[in-house]
């Protein structure tokens, strides 16, 4: 390194001797002259490097230089001593022979080391026998390695581990930092770093804490970062997690479920069947189930290294398509603030879910409607003219649902509201009761006595949709059929036996003498708008009537 060049030497020239009255003027005017100045370039240096201690504002009439180590003139402490006029340098007590100076005063260091680093003073001897001094400093760094971490544990365990990382070597005058995954230390209480920021502690470690750490090291002179070290927190295993998440299937579809749990190491996985241990395998696949495919599949998880265990439990259900269900009704005209009715969703499954809907919406249910349990029956009580419209019952057994077809439910005004005395349509409505129970009566009396004297030779129950009346025939094998005189049964009325499969509102079927049957008719109650009950008689030959009703 080359510091400028001394400033030449100067000898009189003839010419300027008609202006020299004019130059002392100036130069007796000009203020006081800059004081010598001492530059270290640079302040900063690394070990092993150069320094210059450059000299600024030398005045033109020096004799010579002295350099000395530290802020006083000693002569214990001279390094070097140069006279301008022989360019004669003298190495003093303090010289280690890396030191050079120059014609302008400048000194250069070569090779510098810590020790090196302080003060150095300027002696400026000048030919008038006056004397100029000036200090200047520098420091010396080492150049700082490539630092690494070292950690006392390798494997912590989440929630009961701590993890103390320290960054290596260990350098006086060295700024350390730390990185998480690229990124500055965040703010936490579990974050604990020592007085000099070399040794960081994570105490009970999560799997948050999981990524990969660095060390940075740093001095004035150089800057350094270590290897990523990745922290391993074991856990877990988690509650695992069961996909997809449906639970019902149709026979004959292929059912295939998937097991994952958060854990480090990777957790091992089995399958279980209604407790049946099945393969060990993170998913499970039956092509073409079944019905006896339905059950409990328990996934099983375990991690080996911490020990724990984990499951989960999906039941499946594999049922068949939910077929379409009807609605009974009580009644499907009735009268506003008089009537009540009820709607019974009847389906082939069990174990189905059921909802109702009005008009096309999902039904909002007021004050005066009610639910049974399982939402199978709907009771409304009293009817408005606002509740008048399309009623159907859904159900569904979680994975399929059908809907019933539309019954039209029809609200009539009450005309006789507030008048004394029952309507023409009330008392029409009584005397057809009646009626209907004597016929019933009748004919129940004449087919258990045609039963005991052996005079029966076949029965048949028919009824048209559009004529909701019935007629019990009766006849010989050889002759035809003749009516037994019942005339009109009421709208509901059910038979069921072992040659006629279904329940017979508005269908016809004939009884035979080795048949068994039961009759369904609703009690009396129907017709007052309560809830229809259904009361089932036997084919014993010892049915009687009892209160208006058909008892064994």
């Amino acid at each position: 390194m080359e510091p400028p060049s001394g400033p030449p030497r100067r000898g009189q020239d003839p010419r300027l001797g008609p202006l020299l009255t004019v130059s002392v003027l100036i130069i007796w005017s000009r203020p006081i002259t800059a004081q010598l100045r001492i530059e270290s370039v640079p302040f900063n240096a690394a070990e092993g490097n150069d320094v210059l201690l450059l000299a600024h504002n030398q005045s033109e009439n020096t004799y010579g230089y002295s350099w000395f180590k530290g802020e006083k003139v000693d002569e214990d402490h001279q390094i070097l001593a140069y006279v301008i006029d022989s360019q004669q340098t003298t190495p003093g007590s303090a010289h280690s022979g890396r030191e050079r100076i120059y014609p302008n005063g400048s000194l250069l260091l070569q090779n510098v080391t810590q020790g090196d680093s302080g003060a150095y003073t300027l002696q400026v001897s000048k030919r008038n026998l006056q004397i100029e001094l000036s200090t200047g400093w520098f420091h010396v760094y080492p150049e700082l390695p490539v630092p690494f971490i070292t950690s006392n544990n390798s494997d912590p365990m989440e929630d009961q581990d701590s993890v103390a990382f320290t960054c290596e070597p260990e350098t006086q005058n060295t700024t350390y930092r730390w990185l998480i995954n690229n990124q500055s230390l965040p703010v936490s209480a579990r974050l604990e770093l020592s007085l000099d920021n070399r040794t960081l502690t994570i105490h009970n470690v999560t799997r948050n804490d999981l990524g990969f750490y660095e060390c940075g090291t740093q001095n004035p002179v150089s800057a350094r970062r270590s290897d990523p070290v990745m922290l391993n927190v074991l856990y877990g295993p988690d509650a695992p997690t069961i996909s997809p998440p449906g639970s019902y299937y149709t026979p004959g579809a292929n059912l295939s479920l998937s097991c994952l749990a958060a854990s480090n190491p990777p957790a091992e996985y089995s399958w279980l069947i209604n407790g049946r241990p099945q393969q060990s395998t993170q998913e499970l696949f039956i092509p073409n189930v079944s019905v006896n495919d339905s059950g409990s599949y328990t996934c099983h998880v375990h991690n080996n290294v911490t020990g724990l265990n984990r499951t989960t439990v999906r039941t499946i259900t594999v049922s068949e398509s939910v077929t379409k269900p009807t609605i009974l009704a009580s009644n499907t005209t009735v009268t506003e603030h008089k009537d009540s009715v009820v709607l019974t969703c009847l389906s082939h499954h069990s174990g189905v879910s059921t909802r109702w809907i009005f008009n096309g919406q999902s039904l909002r249910l007021t004050e005066r409607m009610e639910l049974s349990q399982g939402n199978s029956t709907l009771r409304i009580d009293p009817v408005k003219k606002a509740d008048e419209g399309n009623y159907q019952c859904e159900v569904s057994n979680g994975f399929h649902s059908s809907e019933s077809d539309p019954l039209r439910l029809i609200v009539q005004n009450d005309s006789a509201q507030g008048s004394s005395g029952l309507s023409a349509g009330a008392i029409a409505g009584i005397v057809v009761g009646v009626l209907a129970g004597v016929a019933l009566i009748a004919a129940l009396g004449y087919f258990l006595y045609s039963r005991k004297t052996g005079g029966y030779g076949g029965l048949s129950c028919s009824s048209a949709f559009s004529r909701p009346n019935a007629m019990l025939r009766r006849g010989k094998a050889s002759s035809p059929s003749q009516p037994l005189g019942l005339d009109l049964l009421p709208k509901l009325l059910l038979l069921s036996t072992n040659s006629c499969r279904s329940l017979l509102p508005w269908s016809s079927c004939s009884l035979y003498p080795t048949d068994s049957w039961t009759w369904l008719f609703p009690s009396p109650s129907v017709f007052r708008g309560d809830r229809p009950s259904y009361v089932p008689l036997s084919s014993s030959k010892e049915t009687k009537v009892q209160e208006g009703k058909m008892r064994k």
